[in-house]
């Protein structure tokens, strides 16, 4: 299953598509497990916002937030029935939104062929993903997420069965709680998506060379 992505974080144009009022600034990002990322979510107040969350649910209950590592993903056939996952998924649900995303083909039990799937239009993609905020005894709060799963599609099925759940932007108002939606309807959303994606074979890391100097610039997808 996905195991890293590329977060999409030209904020002037994640503004507008996500017609959100605010979005930390950040260059581009690799996100693997464990390391923090952009999600989209609806605020208390109603509105969508970004947030900079933990990839690794941490559930409430949890004493130790290094159990997030156990949380990566959430099957969408068991999201609503499996404790760890049911109550975010009623009510903290969000996105995030990638470039890119990488899958996996076992060629041992412990070793993989890492595969990048990327639109061929070069447009982004919102991936489900469900949220908690876990209270540390010292009152430190840690916003956590998973990424929600579903079966492989054709072409991501050449190599592994499952791939994230990708969520059409007319479905994003009912997707982040912005319009009522019950149980079936919000899992109707979760299924593999047949999309115009390019996948190929990560590079193999190279020697690294000394950088060379050039002015500062930033990153826009």
């Amino acid at each position: 299953m996905c195991g890293k992505f590329t977060q999409m974080v030209g904020w002037a144009e994640l503004l507008a598509l996500a017609e959100i009022s605010a979005a930390p600034d950040s260059a581009i990002e690799a996100i693997t497990p464990m390391r923090f990322a952009s999600v989209i979510r609806r605020s208390e107040n109603g509105v969508r916002e970004a947030a900079r969350m933990r990839w690794g649910l941490v559930p409430a209950w949890e004493n130790d937030p290094q159990m997030g590592t156990r949380h990566i993903h959430a099957r969408a056939e068991t999201i609503d029935t499996k404790r760890t996952f049911r109550d975010a998924f009623a009510q903290r649900r969000g996105l995030v939104v990638v470039h890119s995303f990488n899958e996996g083909r076992e060629i041992t039990p412990t070793k993989t062929e890492q595969h990048i799937i990327t639109p061929k239009d070069g447009a982004p993609l919102a991936i489900a993903v469900i949220w908690e905020r876990w209270t540390g005894r010292d009152e430190s709060v840690l916003l956590s997420f998973a990424m929600v799963t579903v079966a492989a599609n054709k072409l991501i099925g050449t190599i592994t069965d499952r791939m994230p759940a990708v969520i059409a932007p007319s479905h994003w108002p009912k997707w982040l709680g912005e319009m009522p939606a019950g149980v079936e309807e919000l899992k109707a959303m979760l299924g593999p998506v047949e999309g115009d994606w390019d996948m190929q074979p990560a590079a193999k890391a190279r020697p690294a060379k000394p950088p060379k100097p050039q002015p500062a610039q930033r990153e826009l997808f």
